[in-house]
């Protein structure tokens, strides 16, 4: 079996064991097609190129990690974009979540706290030719006032709590999918829906294990 194709079926795999907990026992095929064709080996470090269709996190340098296949599978699906919409990603890290995104949607708005890591990604996924993306270097907490409101929202490390900016940056009908918990241990992935009322509902998916968000609200 080929390495990618190892990959997609372990994701597979691991989303029927899951999904009696996450309700997703199967990923929308249009997820899948994306995480397929994102070169996942385009965004590792060097010397980890022959572990990049390992389903399994791996660092990325500045003490973050590029995530999980399955669990950029999983949020993806959990988002439920469609190709009309607007996304927030808070956190672009290596820029592979982002690519995901960019093959599934209109646009990509990316923030990412680390410049090095920042920086990188945009170059990345320029030449990749990636040109619905727009990345910017800042503290994703505060979501992307300017470009508000979103057709949905990504975090890609953990949250003490749920950043209030980003619930008020969803559009009516809009989901953000978020870990939040302590550093490393005792998250759970959570999905949180603003319905057409504006009213917002909230419900834990999984326990996971992500790196924590920086920025401001640490010191405060």
């Amino acid at each position: 079996m080929q390495p990618l194709d190892r990959m997609l079926a372990e994701i597979a795999g691991e989303a029927r064991v899951t999904g009696r907990i996450t309700g997703r026992r199967k990923f929308d095929p249009a997820v899948m097609d994306a995480v397929a064709a994102v070169p996942r080996d385009a965004f590792v470090p060097e010397r980890l190129k022959a572990d990049a269709w390992d389903n399994r996190p791996l660092p990325i340098g500045y003490g973050q990690t590029i995530s999980q296949p399955f669990m950029v599978a999983l949020m993806t699906d959990l988002l439920e974009a469609g190709p009309e919409h607007r996304i927030l990603e808070v956190g672009t890290g290596c820029g592979y979540q982002t690519a995901v995104l960019a093959r599934l949607v209109h646009r990509v708005f990316s923030v990412e706290i680390v410049p090095d890591l920042g920086q990188d990604a945009a170059r990345r996924l320029s030449a990749l030719g990636f040109d619905n993306v727009t990345t910017r270097i800042g503290d994703g907490y505060q979501g992307w006032t300017e470009e508000a409101p979103f057709d949905g929202i990504i975090v890609t490390a953990a949250a003490p709590h749920v950043p209030p900016p980003l619930v008020e940056q969803l559009k009516p009908g809009a989901r953000l999918v978020i870990p939040v918990g302590a550093p490393m241990f005792g998250q759970d992935l959570h999905v949180l829906h603003k319905d057409r009322a504006g009213k917002v509902h909230d419900r834990a998916v999984l326990a996971v294990a992500f790196v924590p968000l920086t920025g401001e609200h640490r010191r405060n």
